[in-house]
């Protein structure tokens, strides 16, 4: 239950990749570990292997395929036959099959396309992910999107139900990307919910503006507004777990420590009527 055990997963957007902090993240009993082909110029599966082997199996690993290199740089991709091959070359290229496999952002392709061709092309992408995990290329699927409304445009109706569906958590989510995955999260039936950028992409200053320290339960004394923005995060929307990115092994540590606060759900559910309220006025 993600109220009791909630989760921190170690992202890789953005990371050197440095041994170093995957030492820390298990030191600290974070286990889970996030990437994606595209990170680190296509190169994160491959460095991973060479500079941490002997720690990948010590980790519940998710990475995600959908980007594919192009001449102007990354370009996306729903072709599952392109997919399946994303897929085997991931587990090749990190020496194991990742626990996880994640469709990265469809949203991209999906927004140039009319709903039906949408939802075909998206059916045909999750069915792609669904027969690797059939073969043993990874143990589950799911779906990763930054930006829920074009998914929410060509409608999941009739689509294998994701494993896992990985959306953007917290204070920094618009309303309307919140109300279009709560609706997913209601028809799709995915299994769990995973947040990710619980700090709208490392934007500090909102923290100095922000205190988001009331939406936990006291005691909450020495806890940060970091800290506070990422516990609360989990119900925004509620998920299992919340991936965030950093290289800093002291950073780590204090989010791992604020997974022991709790949060006031009334203080959050009053938060999101009031977010609502704003959108009707």
């Amino acid at each position: 239950m993600h109220g009791a055990d909630p989760r921190l997963v170690l992202g890789l957007h953005r990371s050197r990749h440095h041994r170093d902090i995957l030492t820390a993240a298990l030191d600290l009993g974070v286990t889970a570990l996030d990437t994606a082909a595209p990170y680190l110029g296509f190169r994160s599966h491959a460095v991973l292997a060479e500079t941490a082997a002997d720690l990948l199996r010590q980790f519940a690993l998710s990475t995600k395929v959908g980007f594919f290199p192009g001449a102007g740089g990354a370009e996306h991709s729903l072709d599952a036959v392109r997919l399946r091959a994303a897929i085997e070359r991931a587990a090749r290229e990190l020496g194991r099959e990742p626990d996880t496999v994640l469709l990265h952002n469809p949203e991209r392709s999906l927004a140039g396309m009319s709903p039906a061709e949408g939802h075909a092309f998206l059916g045909s992408a999750c069915t792609a992910l669904v027969d690797a995990a059939r073969d043993g290329l990874c143990r589950t699927w799911g779906v990763s999107s930054w930006d829920t409304r074009p998914l929410g445009m060509a409608g999941v109706e009739g689509l294998p139900s994701p494993d896992v569906l990985m959306v953007r958590a917290g204070f920094l989510v618009g309303r309307e990307v919140l109300d279009t995955t709560a609706v997913l999260r209601n028809v799709w039936q995915a299994g769990e919910t995973w947040g990710m950028s619980p700090f709208g992409g490392g934007n500090g200053k909102v923290w100095e503006d922000f205190d988001p320290r009331p939406f936990l339960r006291p005691p909450r004394d020495g806890l940060s507004r970091v800290q506070a923005a990422f516990r609360t995060a989990f119900h925004l929307p509620d998920a299992a777990a919340v991936a965030v990115g950093t290289d800093n092994p002291g950073h780590l540590a204090q989010l791992v420590q604020a997974l022991g606060a709790e949060v006031d759900t009334t203080a959050v559910s009053e938060y999101l009527r009031v977010l609502h309220g704003h959108r009707q006025n």
